[in-house]
């Protein structure tokens, strides 16, 4: 049962100047500031509310909303004011922000504390600062192949790439392949047809000098997988005993894998160990909303417990100095469970987003967000600002690049490496070689 909102203050606005910060759930989730009269961004459609948002949630009309921070700027030059999540990594309280006759009215459905400071991104980072975590390591910088060959990639295309990568004299640490290499989400361990051995790439990759990286949704499920057909007891469930669903994508249902049932537990940690002792040491886990999602697990364990306990069982599985990126990762949960972490959506080859929908690739909504989360980067992780693309057909590549290099966080690179032109080339080699992490 959702918990009924309390009041907490009422502070006094200038209509015209105040602005106001709604931290999104997750990696996805619009965040950022807002004036008074903004229409802030919201789902489009009920799939992008789970996949994309804090599922179940729904923020009515006219009223701003953080999850586990709000931040609110009056104006007026009094002190900025932030509420934040008293116990972030155990319960994150929705907090809602209404105005009535220029005042802004608070509430919460759980406990908040109270912040001041002199603006929005210094009483967010302070308040991250308050945490005492230590700060994250140095990011490698990665080549990756999602965005020029999404699901289609094959071992060809990567060894194409890793020759490229020589050839053009890139600094390049990490070797990344992403999604398309595997069977079906949940069978992570069975290979498509494009790719003949994951360990002799990952050889090759460390042959030439560089570290072999990997991508995963670790807590997804596709119904048509092996691990659904012979393991259905491994399934998260809705209270009415069907598999929980995870919203769609790819075309299909998506389910969720409950790491509190001890062999499915048992089967992550293979998957993870695997990977690590072909050679891989560097760790996209992506879609993770997903592993907090309320839902009947096996041992009764609440959603944001269930969620630390299976990224610790994964950080376990790969040791401590493989390198672990999260993505699509709900925001406080994650504290101190990640080198990097994703703070925006996903960037796209053009500006604009699907129906102005703020959580879907696109350019503009990816630089949205990362400005708004900046205040993360070097506090709680190192900030993902996601993969530069500087091909030649990249709409708007100069101001995309700009962006991914004003945030000093994780660089990647993600094009068919000999596709770039000379401005491409100079342009990922400046932004990998020449970043200060």
């Amino acid at each position: 049962m959702p918990h009924p909102f309390t009041p907490l203050d009422s502070v006094p606005v200038d209509p015209r100047r105040a602005r106001v910060h709604e931290e999104g759930w997750q990696s996805w989730s619009p965040s950022g500031a807002y004036a008074l009269g903004d229409k802030p961004y919201r789902p489009t459609n009920d799939n992008w509310a789970t996949v994309c948002y804090r599922p179940g949630v729904t923020v009515p009309h006219g009223t701003f909303q953080g999850e586990g921070l709000l931040a609110l700027d009056p104006g007026d030059g009094s002190p900025v004011r932030l509420w934040a999540a008293a116990d972030p990594l155990r319960s994150v309280p929705s907090i809602r922000l209404e105005i009535r006759d220029d005042r802004a009215e608070i509430s919460a459905d759980g406990p908040v504390k109270s912040l001041t400071g002199t603006d929005i991104q210094s009483v967010l980072a302070d308040w991250a600062d308050g945490l005492g975590l230590a700060a994250p390591r140095p990011a490698p910088t990665v080549w990756c192949s999602w965005y020029e060959y999404f699901t289609a990639v094959t071992e060809d295309d990567i060894h194409e790439n890793l020759r490229a990568m020589d050839t053009l004299d890139l600094p390049i640490d990490v070797v990344q392949i992403d999604d398309g290499y595997q069977r079906a989400l949940g069978d992570w361990l069975t290979l498509s047809g494009r790719f003949r051995s994951r360990a002799g790439i990952a050889d090759t990759i460390r042959a030439r000098g560089r570290r072999a990286g990997i991508w995963t949704a670790p807590f997804l499920v596709d119904p048509g997988s092996e691990l659904a057909t012979a393991h259905p007891d491994w399934l998260v469930r809705s209270v009415d005993g069907t598999p929980l669903h995870a919203g769609r994508n790819w075309g299909h249902d998506l389910y969720v894998l409950d790491t509190t049932h001890p062999a499915a537990a048992a089967y992550l940690t293979e998957v993870f160990t695997t990977l690590r002792a072909e050679g891989y040491d560097y760790f996209k886990v992506d879609f993770l909303y997903a592993g907090a999602l309320d839902g009947v697990r096996h041992d009764g364990t609440d959603a944001l417990t269930a969620y630390r306990s299976g990224i610790a069982l994964i950080r376990e599985a790969i040791g401590p100095d493989a390198y672990l990126l999260g993505c699509g990762a709900p925001v406080l949960p994650s504290i101190g469970l990640f080198d990097a972490m994703r703070v925006s959506p996903d960037t796209a080859p053009h500006r604009r987003s699907e129906a102005d929908d703020y959580s879907q690739p696109g350019q503009d909504a990816a630089e949205f967000t990362g400005v708004g989360r900046q205040w993360q980067h070097g506090r709680l992780w190192v900030n993902d600002p996601d993969c530069l693309m500087a091909r030649p057909a990249v709409e708007t590549r100069e101001r995309w690049a700009a962006h991914v290099e004003s945030t000093g966080g994780l660089m990647a690179s993600s094009d068919r490496l000999l596709s770039l032109d000379e401005w491409g080339v100079t342009t990922t080699r400046r932004l990998l070689g020449g970043v200060t992490r």
